[in-house]
């Protein structure tokens, strides 16, 4: 079972997704911008550990700081209109970036792009044959990837 997810930091920071799904005008802004801060360390983390672990992430991350993105190259036209088309379907694809921060964004793009970047911690768990903790725990999915890749069993493999 996960630990519970405000429990866990990364830089002294909490990870409030609360700002994402109840966003209001009297939204205490320093709690959105600590959790842009936080999201772009683990976007950063997890950037990192993907380079070593030589993985191409299924959904690529620019980095930047509080101001991180993630992209998603799926295709943004039907599928049907593809295959009618002269146009290879490879060609079609324009990626869409997704902020992992609140300022000035929709919350959906937000939200949505916090699922990504649990997406590619989940991808990295997989590869070295550990499961996801589930879609709500950023955190503990980080945690448990680096517990994992600096035990000594992983290391001496």
């Amino acid at each position: 079972m996960p630990p519970e997810e405000g429990s866990l930091t990364i830089s002294g920071l909490h990870l409030s997704l609360l700002p994402f799904t109840k966003i209001s005008f009297f939204t205490n802004s320093k709690e959105v911008q600590r959790s842009a801060t936080a999201l772009g360390y683990v976007a950063h983390a997890v950037s990192l550990v993907a380079t070593y672990l030589e993985v191409p992430l299924r959904y690529p991350i620019f980095v930047g700081g509080s101001r991180s993105c993630i992209r998603d190259y799926a295709p943004s036209i039907n599928p049907a209109a593809a295959s009618a088309s002269s146009v290879p379907l490879s060609l079609n694809l324009k990626p869409a970036e997704f902020p992992l921060f609140l300022d000035g964004q929709d919350t959906t793009r937000a939200a949505y792009a916090i699922f990504l970047l649990n997406k590619d911690l989940e991808q990295l768990l997989n590869f070295i044959g550990a499961q996801s903790l589930g879609p709500r725990h950023v955190l503990a999915n980080l945690r448990e990837l680096f517990r994992i890749i600096l035990s000594p069993e992983y290391i001496d493999t």
